[in-house]
């Protein structure tokens, strides 16, 4: 069956590289946006004031803008120190992310932390905007207000505020701008958000090869002739094979070439960036190598999978939570992903995660990790519906028994409400979702009016004099970065002359509360004195200068 140019190309037949506007004012899209970035900043405000928020991992971003807001190395001195790299480690050599440096101008407004939470919710909320467009030029506002809002909502993204920062913040612009500029007919532009991309993460690289593998199989149109096809073939054994190679490359259709490229520039630079970037910025090369199950390193790996696929099969559903995962990734989209190739573009990211034996954070709904793909897996459940639609409702009117769905649709040419119906479904499946994820402490009183610990907590803090050298239990630490130099407390004495101790409740990196009391006990029998103990945070002190 013949593909409608309603997916495959520019909508509703408009010319490529054109772009049909909608005729709504974009009031309602303003709005969303808006509200979405109030919501998302407020929610990441309340948690950083509620104590909610953690020295790992917010602080080691904090340090590492501020820094670059002072024009040196993005160091995060409490990253370098606790993972054994020394206190001037820079993050480069830990996550290849030189864009968290636009940031940095925003520190001279507010220097600290929740700089980085407000950016985050700004950022993550733009991303509607191309995911309306996208959504828009198919099924129209109507749909493009429920995928947009559907996407505001997602898990996904409420647990990546609920982890403090991360780099993810840039992702789900990006990537739904690469996608919606290409499918506009804006290759250049799509290519700008691409390369942007790949200045996220090291291996934001595996979406644009992901997006290439769509773009290769979609259903292409035949391609013109090539002038002096025929001159050429004639002409064939004085023809350098650079040449003939070029000339083949020019007779495939555009987006089989720009699929290569992706797919190209995509696996190199997570490959440049991966092994030699972030070597050069003083990191290991194997610090996140968790495919133990498959082999040592890269290259056995890979030779082991193709001899040996079922188990690859195998890794993918070891332990059992990744299947969970993956499910809760489609079903909220009601598995409208699952009927378009876009969502190809999320695979090379999902199996990054999902093949790993090790770092089960990778796996769990829990993280920010699934924040990488979620607007790409909006646009392919927008896409999935167009291509339903297509397929199905022929059918159905050729159906004496159910003519009347389609009648009552007015599909294909109908507009309005019934066009938005799988995406109203969506947004309802959406919405539904929400009370089981970190959304829901948004009911939590101590999440809006502090608690007796935090007001603890919020005590201790400041008796630690500015400008000193403390070793933070980890929720603390955020209240101390903008006027401190902080570390983790951790099971190492680093010799900082100030440290703030929880033993009360268990803090990582610490295995219990026992272990913490255990770790109090050894600061005291090393000279710390005790400052002072409130609902159970402890401060301690020794008159001797910090290591560093």
């Amino acid at each position: 069956m013949a593909e409608a140019v309603i997916v495959e190309g520019p909508a509703d037949g408009a010319p490529a590289g054109r772009e049909r506007r909608s005729r709504r004012p974009d009031a309602a899209l303003a709005a969303l946006v808006a509200a979405a970035a109030v919501l998302n900043a407020a929610y990441s405000l309340m948690r950083l004031r509620a104590f909610r928020a953690s020295t790992y991992d917010l602080v080691i971003f904090d340090q590492a803008v501020r820094s670059y807001s002072r024009f040196d190395a993005p160091v995060a001195m409490v990253k370098g120190v606790h993972n054994g790299f020394g206190p001037d480690f820079a993050i480069l050599g830990d996550h290849f992310s030189p864009l968290l440096a636009v940031i940095a101008p925003f520190y001279r407004l507010h220097d600290g932390p929740g700089t980085l939470l407000v950016a985050q919710g700004v950022l993550l909320a733009l991303a509607i905007v191309p995911i309306w467009r996208y959504t828009s030029r198919r099924l129209g506002d109507r749909a493009a207000f429920c995928a947009s809002a559907a996407y505001a909502l997602s898990w996904p993204v409420a647990e990546a505020l609920a982890f403090d920062f991360h780099e993810v913040a840039f992702v789900p612009l990006l990537s739904a701008l690469m996608v919606e500029r290409y499918d506009a007919g804006r290759r250049g532009q799509a290519a700008v958000a691409a390369f942007v991309l790949l200045l996220a993460k090291e291996d934001m690289g595996l979406l644009l090869a992901g997006f290439g593998l769509y773009l290769l199989v979609r259903r292409q149109q035949e391609p013109a002739p090539v002038p002096g096809d025929g001159a050429t073939r004639a002409d064939a054994g004085r023809t350098s094979r650079l040449r003939g190679l070029l000339q083949w490359v020019r007779r495939l259709p555009e987006d089989r070439r720009a699929g290569a490229a992706y797919i190209l520039v995509g696996l190199v630079a997570t490959w440049v960036c991966s092994r030699l970037l972030i070597a050069a910025f003083g990191g290991d090369n194997d610090y996140y190598w968790a495919y133990g199950s498959l082999g040592p390193d890269l290259p056995r790996a890979a030779v082991h999978v193709l001899t040996h696929p079922w188990d690859a099969v195998a890794a993918l559903g070891t332990p059992p939570r990744k299947l969970g995962t993956l499910a809760l990734l489609v079903l909220p989209l009601l598995l409208l992903p699952l009927a378009s190739p876009l969502a190809l573009t999320a695979v090379p990211l999902l199996a990054e995660r999902m093949l790993a034996s090790s770092f089960p954070n990778w796996w769990e709904p829990s993280y920010h990790y699934n924040a990488f793909i979620i607007a790409v897996l909006v646009l392919a459940a927008v896409d999935g519906a167009v291509r339903l639609r297509e397929r199905l409702l022929p059918r159905l009117r050729r159906s004496a028994r159910w003519r009347w769905i389609a009648r009552a649709a007015r599909w294909p040419g109908g507009a309005g409400a019934p066009r938005a119906l799988p995406l109203a479904a969506v947004l309802v499946a959406t919405a539904v979702s929400v009370p089981f994820f970190a959304w829901k402490h948004m009911a939590d009183p101590a999440l809006w009016r502090r608690n007796e610990r935090a007001r603890a907590a919020d005590a201790v803090a400041a008796r630690i004099p500015d400008g000193a050298l403390v070793e933070s239990a980890n929720v603390v630490g955020p209240a101390l970065t903008s006027r401190t130099r902080v570390l983790l407390w951790d099971q190492v004495p680093r010799g900082a002359p100030w440290v703030v101790a929880d033993v009360e409740r268990r803090e990582f990196p610490f295995a219990s509360v026992d272990e913490q009391r255990r770790r109090v006990a050894e600061l005291l029998a090393g000279g710390y004195e005790e400052v002072v103990r409130r609902d159970g945070y402890v401060v301690l002190r020794r008159d001797v200068p910090g290591p560093w």
